[in-house]
């Protein structure tokens, strides 16, 4: 009885692991990475100063990014797609 239990417990496990790994991949189809936009501590992920998320240290730094909504980026001012030089 206890096998049942395990077996059907990692079934579950499973199936919903998958189900966030699908959720995970259709939020990355409709959002694109927009730098120079961040706050400082409110960044989404690493960068070539640090490895993790929130550790950005100045507003609008051209390395840090924040998800968007597709399209929205490239409406804000000082929002680019791509990573920009630490001059701008």
């Amino acid at each position: 009885m206890y096998h049942k239990k395990l077996l059907l417990a990692a079934a579950i496990t499973g199936v919903m692991a998958m189900t966030s790994i699908q959720t995970v991949a259709a939020a990355d189809e409709s959002t694109e990475k927009c730098y120079g936009v961040a706050k400082a501590g409110k960044n989404d992920c690493a960068s070539a100063a640090h490895a993790c998320a929130g550790h950005g240290t100045m507003d609008k730094s051209g390395s840090e990014w924040v998800k968007l909504p597709k399209g929205t980026c490239e409406r804000l001012v000082g929002g680019s797609l791509t990573p920009m030089p630490k001059s701008m």
